[in-house]
């Protein structure tokens, strides 16, 4: 019994931790979606450098630094390139 009960409090964990990792980005129809190569001249016109970008579930996501040189993840909504959630190194 103890050990179901671990079990159960480890996946609920896990499922959390998972939850709070993702970005939720809204879905849209791929014909909606904006071009890559447009959020990536816009960003590089903003001074970031990308290292990886690539679809993630329903976002644009990017790996790379921004104008001060500080690492960046980024996650976008591909429709309007709203940023979802973002973290910068300190």
């Amino acid at each position: 019994m103890k050990l179901r009960t671990w079990s159960l409090g480890a996946l609920l964990l896990l499922s959390t931790m998972h939850a709070w990792a993702a970005a939720n980005c809204p879905a849209y129809p791929k014909e909606e979606w904006a071009s890559e190569d447009t959020l990536k001249q816009a960003l590089a016109d903003e001074g970031y450098k990308i290292k990886k970008f690539k679809i993630d579930g329903n976002c644009y996501e990017i790996y790379g630094w921004n104008k001060e040189g500080k690492k960046v993840e980024i996650y976008f909504d591909m429709k309007t390139f709203a940023i979802i959630k973002a973290e910068v190194e300190r």
